[in-house]
């Protein structure tokens, strides 16, 4: 499959053929590498030209002021901008003194290679100089997932036809300039040189740098070490200074000689550590510098959303972590937990109970200046307790669940206590709240937030009386407990009996449909072209909310309601929001339309290969991405965990021949295969386990597959989106999927 000119899908690559200066920005977001701790953007490794160089270490940032033109009690007063960081996988390349660049001499050929399964991306070239010497040029790249602090670079060249003096330069550079925006200049000048040098050294092929953020007070340490293959004589040097550190090697070169400097970069801490962490490489592998991190919503792929967490990572990225790479999870999570003094204090300056998780944050502070979408979107509490559930549940990690797991869901429940209240007839309200769907803001009873607080609400009590010494460290009473169910029990859904559907919240199905027919395609994303004020009061939708709570919780909805449900919410779904195509993709295939969730399931999967949201040069969608996996899995293999059990419905689309996962339950392994007629489960190891197949109870025993057959989907027609906004129609290829 052709992507653009320049690019081919192939099984576990993305190979880009050539190299197109126009699209730079997009290659440097999709061939980026990152770890969790370290993220590098695939910048040439020459460094120019560029687009967006970066260079990111999670957690590091400066601080900005957060001014507003009218002063409101509560705003956040600060902001916080991941910021670009010392760039380590600067390589210039001199050819008898002329510089290696791709816009200079000829480029007879240029190709990268991102191999998703080792997470390597390799590159090639052969490039002729200006005075006619040609060179072939190769380097391979990686981050590190054993040494979370360390990444390195193999570079090679050699001469092709005739002797060469070649001279490789690796670099260290801090306070990297970057290229203008047209971004609020207030951050452009808060991010300018936020590095101030501490300590900077070189010796033999070696390098370190140490800064620290001007305003944050965070430390940051660079270092690198080189081993250099050549058959030739060699001369190295290495200097530094306060923002750069230089290695180079020269030799004189006869055609098929190679000069090979291998580069290993570490960065983290003082100077001390970061020189530690290249000198430990080959001793020390499976150790993990730093605390716990975050998930940014680009991951470390880009500075878009200024490098923030929401509430993406719990709800799109953590369920394929949690039944696929369960530490990864749980490392994300206990994050969360460490943030949570940080919650505990935002709520009470809110005047809140207990605790109040931010909209978006880097460091667990809230960074949203805009409070009918941030302060106001109080889900993100529930968001992360059940995710935590989920976790627990999947994994059985007792440690987790009666320790961090059970402080989230106890601080987080008491939140919906106090911001709920009961009407005269017993039925307990939220108010004033934003769902997921930020065109519709301080909503009454939205169903997802009355739903997931539901969840949160009896996951507390349940955890309270499951471990009654945790209830008691965190002064849980019984009364306190049985106040959590009775307002659980009591949860207000709304539902238009005139309709036959379910109200987003209440009074939505009473609000004016939006004038799609008037509405050009170019005016979209809305909250661009229109006022917020005129999308808060109509029945439009930015992304997925009714039909998210129907996936997150199925038990809650008939197959009727649901059929009828994303009926009536796919005309008003307008997609400016990247979380969307995933959601729609599942509740798609639960109700039968099978070949409308394929078509939603390549908007996801393609959103940033073909940069359908134009800002792929900010970064990579991570929660989309995830999102693809759970179009797959929980869309076509109908996975769902509800109380430790596992149910599958799989149905297959006619342009899938084949789908195969495999998910972690409590530490066994569980692999399903489905075609259009069957699926297959195979357990691997430990204690039977019993899974719910379309209904259908199913013991499996280690070793022993067991097939079910597939019955088929209802048919019902094909409900209509906003007009200009349907996906793009993927025809049939009858490719396997897996």
């Amino acid at each position: 499959m052709i992507l653009q000119d320049a690019f081919t899908v192939e099984p576990w690559n993305l190979h880009e053929t050539h190299l197109d200066l126009d699209l730079l920005a997009k290659t440097e977001s999709v061939f980026a590498l990152a770890n969790g701790q370290v993220g590098w953007r695939a910048n040439l490794d020459e460094g120019e030209p560029h687009a967006l160089p970066g260079s990111y270490l999670n957690g590091v940032y400066e601080t900005r002021p957060l001014p507003y033109a009218e002063s409101a009690y509560g705003l956040p007063e600060t902001g916080q901008e991941i910021i670009n960081i010392t760039n380590g996988k600067l390589t210039r390349l001199f050819v008898d003194d002329e510089p290696f660049d791709v816009r200079s001499g000829e480029l007879r050929s240029h190709e990268r290679l991102l191999d998703f399964g080792s997470g390597v991306l390799t590159r090639r070239a052969e490039w002729v100089s200006p005075a006619g010497r040609p060179v072939r040029v190769s380097s391979v790249r990686l981050v590190s997932f054993t040494q979370r602090a360390v990444a390195a670079i193999c570079y090679e060249v050699e001469p092709v036809d005739s002797q060469a003096r070649i001279a490789v330069q690796s670099e260290l550079l801090t306070n990297e300039q970057l290229p203008s925006a047209d971004a609020d200049p207030r951050v452009a000048a808060a991010l300018e040189d936020p590095l101030s040098g501490e300590y900077y050294d070189a010796t033999g092929t070696a390098a370190v740098l140490v800064h620290r953020t001007k305003r944050s007070g965070l430390h940051v340490g660079a270092a690198m070490e080189h081993l250099i293959d050549c058959p030739a004589p060699v001369r190295a040097e290495s200097r530094s200074f306060g923002d750069g550190g230089l290695v180079t090697a020269a030799a004189v070169l006869a055609p098929g000689q190679k000069l090979e400097p291998r580069r290993c970069r570490g960065g983290r801490g003082p100077r001390g550590a970061a020189g530690g962490a290249v000198r430990a490489v080959p001793r020390a592998a499976g150790q993990r510098p730093g605390g716990e991190p975050a998930i940014p919503a680009k991951g470390l792929t880009g500075p878009g959303y200024s490098g923030h967490a929401f509430w993406d990572a719990e709800t799109f990225v953590l369920p394929m972590l949690t039944f696929t790479t369960p530490a990864a999870a749980a490392s994300a999570l206990r994050w969360r937990h460490g943030t949570l003094p940080l919650a505990l204090d935002r709520a009470a300056q809110l005047g809140l109970a207990d605790a109040a998780f931010p909209w978006r944050t880097i460091n667990g502070q809230e960074c949203s200046g805009y409070w009918p979408a941030g302060t106001a979107a109080f889900h993100v509490n529930a968001d992360i307790a059940v995710a935590a559930v989920r976790y627990a549940d999947a994994t059985g990690d007792e440690e987790f669940a009666r320790g961090p797991g059970g402080d989230l869901v106890v601080h987080t429940a008491r939140l919906w206590v106090f911001l709920g209240h009961y009407d005269d007839q017993g039925n307990f309200h939220i108010d004033g709240v934003t769902g997921p769907d930020e065109y519709s803001a301080i909503a009454d009873d939205n169903i997802y937030t009355n739903l997931m607080a539901q969840t949160n609400l009896l996951a507390a009590a349940d955890a309270a009386k499951r471990y009654p010494d945790r209830a008691c460290e965190l002064g849980v009473s019984d009364e306190e407990s049985a106040t959590w169910r009775d307002a659980a029990q009591a949860m207000t859904i709304p539902y238009d009996e005139t309709l036959g559907v379910h109200a987003q919240a209440a009074g939505f199905t009473r609000r004016q449909i939006w004038d799609f027919a008037r509405t050009s395609a170019g005016q979209y994303p809305l909250m661009l072209h229109f006022p917020y004020f005129d999308l808060y009061r109509k029945q439009v939708i930015k992304q997925a909310d009714l039909m998210l709570a129907m996936h997150m919780h199925s038990s809650a909805f008939t197959a009727e309601q649901k059929a009828r449900n994303f009926a009536y919410y796919e005309r008003l779904t307008v997609r400016d929001s990247s979380l969307s195509a995933c959601t729609q993709a599942v509740i798609a295939a639960e109700t039968g339309h099978l070949d409308l969730a394929y078509d939603y399931l390549g908007e996801a999967a393609l959103i940033d290969l073909r940069d359908l949201q134009h800002n792929t040069r900010d970064g990579l969608h991570i929660a989309s991405l995830a999102g693809t996996w759970i179009a797959l899995v929980n869309g076509f293999g109908g996975l769902r965990l509800k109380d430790g059990t596992v149910s599958a419905a799989p149905r297959l689309t006619d342009g899938l021949t084949r789908l195969a996962f495999t998910l972690i339950i409590g530490g066994r392994r569980l692999r399903v295969e489905v075609t259009h007629a069957q699926a297959r489960y195979i357990l691997t190891g430990g204690d039977p386990l019993e899974i719910l197949h379309h209904g259908q109870p199913v013991t499996l025993s280690a070793g022993k597959p067991h097939v079910r057959p597939i019955p088929a989907a209802p048919s019902r027609p094909r409900p209509s989106q906003p007009p200009g906004r349907e996906p793009v129609h993927r025809p049939h290829t009858g490719n396997a999927g897996h």
